[in-house]
């Protein structure tokens, strides 16, 4: 059962995105928890948006989800652009935060997946350090195949978690977790693509001007050049969204 018929959302090209403050998404994810019921997380920023428009697969994920959350800036202008503003930007990686605090006054257990195995090892050390009432019931790296999958999930049903964060790359999180979501019932599975290697040390965080500023993603670039295949994506969505200006919110 999708919680977006109850989640206030602005649809961009055919997307629900949540119009709900941090404060509210937490206290629906904390709902979630409570009423056991499996719920994807999509934090969502323009570059997924333009690659669901070339994908229908991608898309379909996104629809199904039970809640986006606007995580790009370049999402909350679109929406407020259109005429239609969300309440305000819910990083993915502050949304993991605040679910770490939430779970402490209930021991809730958490399982980490994703990147390598010394960012999963640290980040599971750093997690229990700052949060020491959560219970880390379990961890592993990305690196597996289909072939795994079995494995992998049997692992994540026997650690019985209430919140799942799967880092394996926007391409790769977000379809597997559509794909195995009803069988790991677990009631929060969120992707949170580099917030590991940002919570294990391994990379740092945009300095707080910049996140003041909305630049996070112009950090990320300055600091990993490669990444400007896919930062291309920011103005083609800009562009799109300035001519469709009619259309973007428009159930599709």
């Amino acid at each position: 059962m999708s919680q977006t018929g109850t989640i206030p959302t602005v649809s961009i090209y055919g997307i629900p995105f949540s119009k709900l403050t941090m404060k509210e998404t937490v206290q629906v994810l904390e709902e979630a928890v409570l009423s056991k019921q499996p719920h994807q997380v999509i934090t969502a920023n323009p570059i997924m948006v333009m690659a669901a428009l070339e994908d229908q697969a991608i898309m379909k994920v996104m629809q199904e989800a039970e809640i986006i959350v606007p995580d790009g800036t370049g999402v909350v202008w679109a929406a407020n652009y259109c005429g239609d503003p969300v309440a305000e930007r819910v990083p993915g990686y502050d949304l993991l935060h605040e679910l770490m605090r939430v779970g402490e006054n209930y021991r809730w257990g958490v399982y980490l997946l994703g990147s390598t195995s010394e960012v999963i090892q640290e980040t599971a050390v750093r997690l229990q350090q700052q949060y020491p009432a959560i219970r880390i019931v379990g961890y592993r790296d990305g690196f597996f195949g289909p072939a795994e999958d079995e494995q992998v999930i049997a692992d994540i049903q026997q650690s019985a978690p209430d919140l799942l964060f799967v880092a394996r790359g926007a391409d790769t999180q977000e379809p597997w977790i559509h794909k195995y979501k009803h069988t790991l019932q677990v009631p929060v599975m969120m992707g949170v693509g580099g917030s590991f290697d940002v919570i294990s040390g391994k990379t740092k965080r945009a300095p707080k001007l910049f996140q003041k500023l909305r630049l996070e993603w112009f950090y990320r670039l300055l600091r990993e050049p490669t990444r400007a295949g896919r930062m291309l994506a920011l103005p083609k969505f800009a562009l799109k969204v300035m001519r469709d200006k009619e259309n973007v919110i428009k159930t599709r």
